[in-house]
């Protein structure tokens, strides 16, 4: 494992699943970590299917961060409201120390056609998918230029370059996502900050049951959840599902110095799959 020994990350979605593996895996290399997500929104989702953590989680995922012996700060962070973006991004450099490192995991979807598509769940899932990885990198991307040394990683999906039925808004948030990726590498090459995009296809998550469960229900088949899980897991050509340690691996990996050339990509994690 390469050394983050000295750095400081923030890491969006960071209470759960991808952005949660990704945390740890940057902790355990020595980096000081600040995780920020969505806290406490259960209800009123209109079809939004992501696993906001609830208030007691974030003392929780804390802990379990300070086990590394890394600086931790963990928090609520909306990454659609800029002004809450600037206070959580205060008090994570102040326990921190300014950000050398920024993942980009915080997202969300939803099971809904384009014929009928209503305009505020779009609006969510691209304001938290794509516009919430803007606005952070934007408040980030010049810190690290001054200091000449910087490293985003945004998660994607193999959506960003092959589509899904009923999934509109999620795959245009990721293909805009991709085209934010290129354009920040091209800004912070000759300054020593590196943009990339890792694309999972299925990551076995719970924000993953949730939309498959969404799926299970308009079908109609009859299928449990279980039974619909195994079904996408026979579909990919390793037969299973990819596992979040697997893409925290590889950022952690992105985010050290041995990485420095690898800029304005997109690599997928699929075990051989698209979808």
């Amino acid at each position: 494992m390469a050394s983050l020994s000295g750095r400081s990350a923030i890491v969006t979605g960071g209470l759960t699943g991808q952005g949660l593996a990704i945390a740890h895996e940057l902790a355990k290399a020595g980096a000081s970590v600040a995780v920020g997500s969505y806290v406490g929104e259960a209800a009123g989702r209109q079809g939004d299917a992501a696993a906001y953590p609830e208030p007691t989680e974030v003392s929780d995922v804390r802990d379990a961060l300070n086990s590394y012996g890394s600086k931790v700060f963990a928090g609520h962070l909306d990454v659609r409201d800029t002004p809450a973006i600037k206070r959580f991004i205060a008090d994570a450099e102040a326990h921190c120390g300014p950000a050398d490192i920024l993942v980009n995991a915080a997202g969300t979807t939803a099971e809904q056609p384009v014929s009928g598509h209503p305009d505020d769940l779009w609006l969510k899932i691209i304001d938290t998918n794509l516009n919430g990885a803007f606005r952070m990198t934007r408040e980030l991307l010049p810190g690290m230029i001054a200091r000449r040394w910087g490293r985003i990683v945004n998660i994607g999906s193999t959506a960003a370059t092959v589509g899904w039925k009923d999934n509109p808004a999620y795959c245009a948030s990721k293909s805009g996502l991709l085209g934010l990726t290129k354009c920040v590498a091209l800004e912070g090459a000759s300054h020593g900050v590196t943009s990339v995009m890792v694309s999972p296809t299925w990551v076995e998550t719970e924000l993953m049951r949730r939309n498959v469960a969404q799926v299970v229900a308009r079908d109609g088949s009859g299928r449990t959840l279980e039974d619909a899980m195994a079904d996408i897991a026979a579909q990919n050509p390793q037969q299973r599902l990819i596992q979040p340690t697997e893409i925290a691996a590889l950022v952690a990996f992105l985010c050290s110095e041995a990485a420095k050339g690898i800029t304005a990509e997109n690599i997928q994690i699929t075990g051989g799959a698209l979808w």
